[in-house]
């Protein structure tokens, strides 16, 4: 604003020998500007030094005067070009700045490769993407649940727990910028340890972490042939992907405790590539039938059916795609992974009801061995357990590793690498106590029979009062 008003208090000492009159008649207009810096360049060049010296003896000053000005102006103009501005009025060239100014800021709301501007920055409104909008299923007696998109009462009800659906939303967002980001360069040849290590720092960035506020929910599981679930390599492991191997992903974000728990498998030989669509179908097949007052054995007996209908040839041996029946899904509550009800892959679970308002983690797991796994190799999973009182500590090593976990993980689940991160060492004793007490609770890996091969695929989903949101699809899966 002020780089116009200077340009009008200058121009008028310049013009000695013009007349004033036709000075105000043409200020307004570009055509005269124009004309006028012209000449003002011109008669600096050619003027004597005489005709200066006339000059600088009237009102307007010297020469050290006019040679101040014309330099000044000149670097306005040099200015304006620069900022792409046209000569015109004020108010044109005030808008015209605003406008480029705009534009500035809407380019650096992209994301980075690799990524790394957290999920809230990207969206400073708090508006984050939704996931996938469904209605939920009809009832058994044929009636149709689209009434609750339109019903008053239930968008009310939505609402008013729309800042814990964003919490969700802004979790499940920085999940498909991680897994995309990890698709890009995951091969066979890299150890676990940098897989599993790169794919935690790039989520820590994009969730932003803050304590217990925000962060990972738990450990990153990269499970590999018949282990199906719950590895995660300690420091030291030398274990490399190969290109034959099948390698299940399972990492999970939070914003305030609100967790989105989302896996998918990772084969870099097409031979695997009919067990991926078996699991993947019947992931999507428990999801398409999961919603509210839905009983969790009719969503497990679907999913059987689908992927048991699915049969596999790898390396000239056909395997029927098995459920593994001792895995299931659950439900999530805040800061607690697993807070209680399960979702079964096979017929004959409970006949227990979802209910409105909950959310889940939708997970199937096929297995070309027995479909069933037990706990094998070391264990690298930790839980403290959710609903622990007060235990009295005698080992005085075990209380100072329990305040580390209170302050670091609360009820969530971690693994060893994690307290080595945070300096910790010489710990095994005091876990271990830990986990005698039953304060904190073990969860070794899960495996079939060797030579097995077994593929998981999963979602997190929120049942609202008006749809079922699965709120971690992306165009990946």
């Amino acid at each position: 604003m002020a780089e116009p008003q200077l340009q009008r208090e200058v121009e008028p000492q310049l013009l000695n020998g013009d007349d004033v009159n036709e000075e105000r008649e043409d200020a307004d207009t570009s055509e005269s500007l124009k004309k006028k810096r012209r000449k003002k360049k011109k008669s600096k060049a050619t003027a004597p030094a005489g005709s200066n010296e006339a000059e600088g003896s009237g009102p307007s000053g010297g020469v050290g005067d006019v040679t101040k000005q014309l330099e000044q102006q000149t670097l306005e103009d040099k200015e304006r070009e620069e900022d792409g501005e046209e000569d015109g009025d004020e108010g044109e060239n005030s808008s015209g700045k605003k406008k480029k100014k705009k534009k500035k800021k809407k380019g650096l709301k992209g994301q980075t490769d690799p990524p790394s501007v957290p999920i809230c920055e990207l969206y400073p409104n708090g508006d984050f993407p939704k996931g996938e909008e469904c209605e939920y299923p009809p009832s058994k007696d044929g009636r149709s649940a689209a009434w609750r998109t339109t019903s008053d009462e239930k968008r009310a009800l939505d609402m008013a727990n729309e800042e814990m659906w964003s919490d969700f939303r802004q979790a499940a967002e920085a999940h498909r910028q991680v897994r995309l980001y990890v698709r890009s360069w995951i091969k066979p040849g890299m150890t676990m340890i940098d897989i599993c290590e790169k794919l935690e720092d790039c989520s820590r960035r994009l969730i932003k972490e803050n304590g217990l506020k925000a962060g990972l929910a738990f450990p990153t599981g990269c499970s590999i042939n018949h282990c199906a679930a719950h590895y995660t390599p300690n420091a030291g492991d030398p274990t490399v992907l190969r290109y034959d191997d099948v390698c299940k992903i399972d990492f999970g974000t939070h914003i305030n405790g609100r967790i989105i728990d989302c896996a998918f498998t990772v084969t870099f030989n097409p031979k695997y590539d009919r067990l991926l669509e078996a699991v993947r179908d019947a992931t999507n097949t428990g999801i398409k039938f999961a919603g509210i007052d839905v009983r969790l054995c009719d969503v497990g007996e679907t999913i059987q059916e689908v992927m048991e209908s699915y049969e596999v040839e790898i390396d000239g041996k056909t395997y029927q795609v098995k459920p593994i029946r001792n895995l299931n899904g659950h439900s999530i509550g805040p800061y607690r992974i697993h807070s209680g009800k399960t979702v079964p892959i096979v017929k004959g679970g409970e006949a227990t009801r979802m209910e409105e308002g909950e959310a889940y983690a939708i997970e199937t797991f096929g297995s070309t061995g027995r479909g069933a796994v037990h706990d094998d190799m070391e264990c690298s999973h930790y839980m403290k357990n959710f609903n622990v009182g007060h235990v009295p500590i005698r080992l005085p090593r075990a209380k100072h590793l329990l305040n580390v976990i209170n302050e670091n993980f609360g009820t969530l689940a971690f693994c060893r690498r994690w307290l080595d991160r945070l300096g910790e060492s010489k710990y095994l004793m005091a876990l271990k106590n830990l986990c005698d007490l039953g304060i904190v609770d073990p969860y070794p890996p899960l495996c079939d029979i060797k030579g097995s091969y077994t593929a998981q695929y999963e979602h997190t989903i929120l049942l609202r009062p008006t749809c079922k949101e699965v709120v971690s699809r992306g165009d990946d899966y």
